[in-house]
């Protein structure tokens, strides 16, 4: 079976690029928050259940989801939260497992889930857990350059993910996202030969 890393941390810390770069040295990746686009683009399978629990208003005129929309709700509505979480979590968590078996001639595996920590039932495909890390301040500065979301809206979004602590702590290895991408890719090439020979091991 091959070894299944759990890659995780807090919005912008840099979990897609450190992604990108272990898939540079051959790693399979499993990135959940693809899958949850794909199920919540138009003919998607979340589409319908999302609709029928939110009602239309939540749908655009192309059949997709209107994330914006839906993110002012569950920002807002603990209960409507859930129940998106309910929804889409299984259908994640099935492509997910799918994807972890058509993965065997990988080394390893890096499957990116930003809620790991608080999903019991990731955590039993992972025999790892990967933390990227950055202080809050990279944190905040990075998603609202790259988005529409404010300062605030960020910041809310941080205070609803798992603790930096609580992630630091649950970790086996740790990379640091603060410093320059040469830094990031001579982190990820050390982890990458760690990986690979765990996977051999694995095999044998």
């Amino acid at each position: 079976m091959t070894i299944c890393i759990g890659l995780t941390g807090g919005i912008g810390c840099g979990k897609s690029t450190v992604a990108k770069l272990f898939a540079t040295h051959g790693a399979a990746i499993i990135d959940t928050d693809t899958i949850s686009h794909s199920l919540t683009q138009a003919g998607g399978a979340a589409i319908a259940p999302i609709r029928a629990t939110f009602g239309d208003a939540y749908i655009s005129d192309d059949g997709a989801l209107n994330r914006a929309k839906l993110r002012q709700l569950i920002f807002s509505d603990a209960a409507a939260k859930q129940q998106l979480e309910d929804i889409l979590h299984p259908l994640i968590l099935e492509q997910s497992k799918t994807q972890l078996q058509q993965s065997h001639n990988a080394p390893y595996v890096v499957i990116v889930v930003p809620l790991l920590l608080k999903s019991p039932a990731f955590q039993q495909l992972v025999q790892r857990v990967l933390v990227v890390d950055c202080d809050d301040e990279n944190q905040i500065t990075r998603v609202t350059a790259r988005s529409q979301l404010s300062r605030s809206e960020v910041m809310t979004i941080m205070a609803q993910q798992t603790p930096r602590a609580a992630r630091l702590a649950s970790a086996d290895d740790i990379i640091s996202n603060n410093a320059h991408i040469d830094d990031l890719e001579m982190q990820v090439t050390d982890l990458h030969k760690r990986y690979s020979e765990l996977g051999r091991k694995n095999i044998d």
